[in-house]
């Protein structure tokens, strides 16, 4: 399916969902969404992507193996909770810290961190699944 209508808007679609996916997982933190659905939005945009140019542009383009982007999302939601720990209140408690930076006061929370985790933990496994069965195709 490497038309050259396809080619042409893969890359303006895969950019549009990139970032779609990112408010995704802004929002949800909130609202409805989060990072288990901003991740399979960024891991959908990836497989477009794979789909119109190949494995080997999709691979140079997020530059880490998927599986490493997977480990470091379980890092950081492992840290979510160990920072709950160290506060001395139960595993996974969510914590929020109100910094002002330049005027402007930013809430930032455990439970961010932790939908920040899970989105890259999906993104990651997910890709490298859709990156499989896309060089398995080829074969």
């Amino acid at each position: 399916m490497r038309t050259l209508i396809f080619r042409t808007v893969a890359p303006y679609l895969t950019s549009l969902m990139m970032l779609f996916s990112i408010f995704v997982l802004l929002r949800g933190h909130n609202e409805p969404g989060g990072g288990f659905i901003g991740g399979l939005i960024a891991a959908s945009a990836l497989a477009i992507y794979g789909i119109a140019f190949g494995v080997s542009p999709v691979r140079r383009a997020i530059r880490f193996h998927p599986m490493a982007i997977s480990g470091f999302g379980l890092l950081l939601a492992a840290i979510a909770g160990i920072l709950s720990i160290l506060s001395g209140v139960p595993y996974l408690t969510g914590l929020w810290v109100y910094p002002s930076i330049f005027g402007v006061e930013l809430a930032l929370s455990t439970p961010m961190l932790f939908d920040i985790g899970v989105y890259f933990v999906v993104l990651g496994a997910i890709t490298s699944v859709a990156l499989a069965l896309e060089e398995r195709e080829r074969d």
